[in-house]
């Protein structure tokens, strides 16, 4: 216990200075086109980054909890290299393509709007690289069930990034903000690395490699499926109103750093405990100790809705007070937020029920789930959109997000864990 809230404060301190960062965007420059093309340079680095990170931290985490000595050692160090490699290939190839591909994103922009995007999103490729390889060694630090340090580093870089961003950003204006953002995730990547320690020269021959891409190819074909939700969102919002897309961004931000409070105090010391029932086939212990996360989990994002139900309006006016942002951009933001309840809590629930499908071995069940939900879920996104602008948006992501925890709920409950045993070498 007194180690979950020790990760909880530290997480807790961190989504207050990731939200500190983008508070302060917003008030100093104003919703409107800057700020748009800003969180819209986010999008494809974001969901290359969805894609991959959250797929190496459940895949990795249970892999390497098995390993021990030399071995640990060289296969931390193939990861390591393997997916900056492979990431600063694609971060190159998406760089020299961005005048293609970028501005068919935000059909709603003005030229102008685009031009600063392309700009923008190609700062952001850069810091792409560098989370992903944080990712990896996040896996590592969690695998030896170190987690302090791991999550004391953000709040230390975002802290530090949030100093640079008050000087630079009334300076030398929104393009300051993304390279700060960039500085940071390096900073961060820095200090995370000694965990990798002396270099060894990776056995690429080992069994953990291949059983690394036979459970890591089933998510990375559906989750590059329905992940493409954000990109569809800075599509439609785009033909919204202008500085919508930065409201809508923040409300999904302040729900999504909050989740991330939770992953990382309560979902990711959860994961190597499951990973050893798994390995052990207590499969009593397995159903106990993520049915508790669960209900852990529903309550606290339950009761932080109802108070932000009763004193969000209040606050948002509180701490969004600022000349450039006006009464109907928040009530607006209000409005979002208050839609986008099914986003947060099942959102946040929807990690314990993954996790407990990857540490099982099981990656195919929760991506099906996922894509078939999606399939149905764009149409009706498209139509809520149409209907009622950015607030239908809203509505629609919440029933997306709400329909597919309850399927990965009821199926964790109708079948038993079953787990491919892999040799850990």
């Amino acid at each position: 216990m007194k180690s979950i809230l020790s990760l909880g404060s530290l997480a807790l301190v961190n989504v207050i200075l990731l939200f500190l960062i983008h508070w302060f965007i917003l008030v100093t420059v104003g919703p409107g086109e800057e700020t748009d093309a800003f969180f819209a340079g986010m999008a494809v680095p974001q969901l290359i980054l969805a894609i991959l990170s959250a797929s190496l931290m459940q895949i990795l985490v249970p892999l390497l909890a098995v390993q021990e000595g030399e071995d640990f050692h060289r296969n931390t160090w193939g990861f390591f290299i393997f997916v900056g490699g492979g990431l600063s290939v694609l971060a190159l190839i998406l760089f020299l393509l961005g005048p293609f591909w970028v501005p068919f994103f935000v059909p709603g922009f003005s030229a102008a709007g685009k031009e600063l995007m392309l700009d923008l999103t190609r700062i952001q490729l850069i810091g792409m690289v560098f989370t992903a390889l944080s990712s990896v060694l996040w896996a590592v630090y969690h695998s030896r069930k170190y987690f302090l340090w791991v999550a004391f580093v953000p709040v230390f870089t975002n802290a530090a990034g949030l100093g640079l961003l008050i000087w630079a950003l009334p300076r030398y204006g929104i393009r300051s903000a993304a390279w700060v953002s960039v500085l940071a995730v390096v900073l961060q990547t820095l200090l995370l690395l000694p965990v990798l320690g002396i270099y060894r020269k990776p056995n690429w021959k080992s069994n953990i490699y291949r059983e690394a891409w036979i459970q890591i190819k089933p998510l990375l074909l559906g989750t590059s499926y329905y992940k493409t939700d954000s990109l569809i969102d800075r599509f439609l919002s785009s033909m919204g109103p202008v500085g919508g897309l930065s409201l809508f961004y923040l409300g999904q931000q302040v729900y999504g750093a909050v989740n991330q409070v939770i992953n990382k105090s309560i979902v990711a010391p959860m994961v190597p405990l499951l990973a050893e029932h798994a390995n052990n086939e207590n499969w009593s212990e397995f159903r106990r100790t993520y049915r508790e996360r669960l209900f852990w989990i529903i309550g606290i994002t339950g009761g932080g809705y109802l108070l932000f139900l009763l004193f969000g309006n209040s606050l948002l006016r509180l701490v969004l007070v600022s000349r450039e942002v006006s009464e109907q951009d928040l009530s607006l933001l209000w409005w979002i937020m208050i839609s986008l309840v099914g986003a947060f809590i099942g959102g946040a629930a929807g990690q314990i029920t993954s996790a407990a499908f990857y540490t099982k071995g099981d990656t195919e069940t929760p991506t099906k789930l996922g894509v078939w939900t999606y399939t149905f879920y764009i149409p009706i996104k498209i139509l809520f959109f149409w209907k009622y602008s950015l607030i239908g948006l809203a509505v629609s992501t919440t029933l997306f997000v709400t329909v597919n925890c309850l399927l990965q709920i009821y199926v964790l409950g109708k079948f038993s864990p079953k787990r491919r045993r892999m040799s850990p070498t």
